[in-house]
C-alpha cells in the first residue's frame, strides 16, 4: 500500500431548521451556541483548518464572535454534502485542500481523537471516503432501527475494515459483533464531488440511508473502529444530556 500525504480542510454544515429541536445550532449550552461547542471539538483534533457551512447568518455571527470562520451557504440544501460543497468551493476555489472532514454540527461532546482517525483509511488510494463504527454493547442497540450498523469484517487485531453495507436492520446474521455507525465522513476531494452528481441509488432509499448511494455505485468506504459513540443533539432531552456532559469541573 501506498501512503499518500492529505491536506485536509474540516467542514460543519449547521441550519436552524430542525423538526425536533428547532434552533439547535444556536441553543444555548453553558453561555455558548452548541455549534461553537462543535467547532471547538473540531479545532482541538489540529487536522487542518475549519469552517462552519451555515443556512443562516446568525448561525455565521456566532462563530465570528467566538474567533472561527463560517461561511453563509443557500439555505434550501437538504444534504450537509451539498452545503459543505457549496461552502468548499467558495473557500477553495483553486482545489488546494484534497480531503474533506464533515462533521456534522450536532456533536457537542465528540472527542477530538475520533476526527483525526476518520482520515487513517485515506492513507490507502484506493479509499474513496473514510468513516467511523464502534462495538454495539447494549443489546437494544442492535434492533433499534434508528442505531445503524455498518457491516464490515474487522480481522483480529485490526482497526480499519472495508465498509461492505449499512443497514437498519441486526446484521451480519449470527454470533458476533455488530457495529454502530457513526456519521461522520472523511472523504477525497475528487470523491464528494463525484458522489454529490450521483442520483440517489435504490437501497439508499429503501433504507433511507444516504451512504449507500456511494456504494450502490462502486465507490470504497473504510471504516475505522473507534471506542466511543459521540451524543447527537436531536431532541431537547439530549440537549440536556450535553449541557451535563459539558459541565464545568
Amino acid at each position: 500500500m501506498v501512503q499518500t500525504r492529505l491536506n485536509p480542510i474540516v467542514l460543519i454544515p449547521a441550519r436552524m431548521a430542525s423538526t425536533r429541536l428547532p434552533g439547535k445550532p444556536l441553543a444555548d449550552i453553558h453561555g455558548e451556541p452548541m455549534i461553537v461547542h462543535v467547532w471547538r471539538r473540531a479545532m482541538e483534533a489540529g487536522v487542518g483548518p475549519v469552517l462552519v457551512a451555515a443556512a443562516e447568518q446568525e448561525i455565521v455571527d456566532a462563530i465570528a464572535r467566538a474567533g472561527g470562520r463560517a461561511i453563509l451557504t443557500d439555505p434550501d440544501h437538504q444534504r450537509g454534502t451539498d452545503r459543505i460543497g457549496e461552502a468548499l468551493a467558495k473557500v477553495d476555489p483553486d482545489g488546494r485542500y484534497d480531503t474533506v472532514v464533515n462533521v456534522q454540527g450536532d456533536l457537542p461532546t465528540i472527542d477530538p481523537r475520533i476526527i483525526r482517525d476518520s482520515l487513517l483509511p485515506l492513507a490507502d488510494p484506493q479509499v474513496d471516503i473514510a468513516t467511523l463504527v464502534a462495538e454495539i454493547k447494549l443489546e437494544d442497540e442492535r434492533t433499534n432501527p434508528n442505531v445503524v450498523k455498518c457491516v464490515a469484517g474487522f480481522r483480529p487485531g485490526e482497526t480499519i475494515a472495508r465498509a461492505l453495507y449499512f443497514t437498519r436492520v441486526t446484521a451480519p446474521a449470527r454470533e458476533g459483533p455488530h457495529y454502530h455507525h457513526i456519521g461522520l465522513y472523511s472523504y477525497r476531494r475528487a470523491a464528494l464531488e463525484r458522489y454529490r452528481r450521483l442520483q440517489p441509488g435504490v437501497l439508499e432509499v429503501r433504507e433511507s440511508l444516504e451512504q449507500l448511494r456511494a456504494l450502490e455505485n462502486g465507490m470504497r468506504i473504510d471504516a475505522v473502529l473507534v471506542d466511543t459513540v459521540p451524543l447527537g443533539v436531536d431532541t431537547p432531552a439530549d440537549l440536556e444530556r450535553a449541557r451535563k456532559m459539558l459541565a464545568p469541573q
